[in-house]
């Protein structure tokens, strides 16, 4: 259950420099693919799959321990929890239903990231810099990049924590409203729950400088997310509870990218086969997730090749380091 992460000090993040000018809206990018369309159900509904349209918002948000409590988690989608360097954790927050006011700390992309993100329609990327020679990559990417250094006015600097925990992404500079649940082109599976599985009350993951608890809420029906051993609690006092959390078993090898310590970047491997955990209803259930291609949604699955349906409600999805 550990995540693969490269040693060194807690906190410690790439060599970030100015990237590139943000491409304006609707601009197209060198190896892109746009308007295409796809297949997936509704997030929250057992209706007929819906053709691919409306770009999400991705943010990339800390979670050192001096970035919580974090805002707008409550608010996303789907959060992706990713190993970086030191054994720390980082988060990628998706959000298609509903735009919170203010997201944030945010903090770097990673080279994972770009696969992870091509199963969208040129998602926008709100990101606080990248390793110097991973910009162009990203520049290059099917996706629209907003920085800090970009004209939207749609990054703030709080005070009451030091840098870089105080900055914070304005969603509404970005996008004019939210796109819908049909953008979020996931390839989950939403509906009743699966038969068999087996009791649950709480599952923790662990990475090797970082851990994340979920224990169910039955009053909430709902679980509710710790990290490192403490409450997550964002500043208004809503705590993020994800109605479904895969953990999902990858490889995680190590990128072409060091951060300014020279410790090396994972990659988490996305795209693939692999075994899971779906819990849901304080239940989990075994299942095997497969992606074919980077253009593709990811697809939950039980042994007699059945969907392994999510319920209704945000999805947090762990990375863990497959044994």
């Amino acid at each position: 259950m550990l995540a693969a992460g490269c040693a060194a000090g807690p906190g410690a993040d790439d060599a970030r420099g100015p990237g590139p000018a943000p491409r304006p809206p609707g601009a197209s990018e060198t190896g892109a693919t746009t308007g295409t369309t796809g297949a997936t159900p509704s997030p929250g509904t057992t209706g007929t799959p819906q053709a691919r349209t409306g770009s999400p918002l991705a943010v990339k948000i800390d979670n050192a321990p001096a970035a919580r409590p974090q805002t707008g988690l409550e608010a996303a989608d789907v959060v992706y929890v990713e190993p970086v360097e030191g054994g720390l954790s980082r988060l990628m927050a998706l959000y298609a239903t509903r735009l919170p006011e203010k997201v944030g700390p945010v903090r770097s992309a990673r080279e994972s990231d770009l696969e992870l993100l091509r199963q969208f329609d040129r998602p926008t990327l709100a990101f606080s810099g990248a390793q110097r020679k991973l910009l162009p990559r990203i520049e290059a990417a099917p996706l629209r990049a907003e920085q800090p250094d970009g004209s939207s006015g749609a990054f703030v600097r709080e005070s009451g924590r030091s840098a870089p925990h105080n900055l914070y992404l304005r969603p509404g500079r970005l996008l004019d409203a939210a796109p819908g649940a049909a953008a979020l082109t996931t390839g989950f599976t939403y509906g009743a729950a699966p038969s068999g599985g087996r009791a649950e009350k709480a599952r923790t993951v662990r990475y090797p400088a970082a851990r994340f608890t979920f224990t169910w809420s039955g009053a909430r029906g709902r679980w509710l997310v710790g990290m490192d051993g403490t409450p997550a609690v964002e500043p208004g006092g809503r705590r993020p509870a994800p109605a479904t959390v895969v953990v999902q078993y990858v490889k995680v090898r190590e990128s072409r990218f060091r951060d300014f310590r020279g410790s090396n970047s994972p990659y988490v491997e996305t795209v693939g086969t692999g075994r899971a955990e779906v819990l849901r209803g304080g239940r989990a259930y075994a299942a095997g997730w497969k992606r074919g291609s980077a253009t593709d949604g990811t697809a939950f699955t039980a042994a007699d090749g059945s969907p392994v349906r999510f319920a209704e409600g945000p999805v947090w999805v762990v990375f863990a380091q497959a044994g």
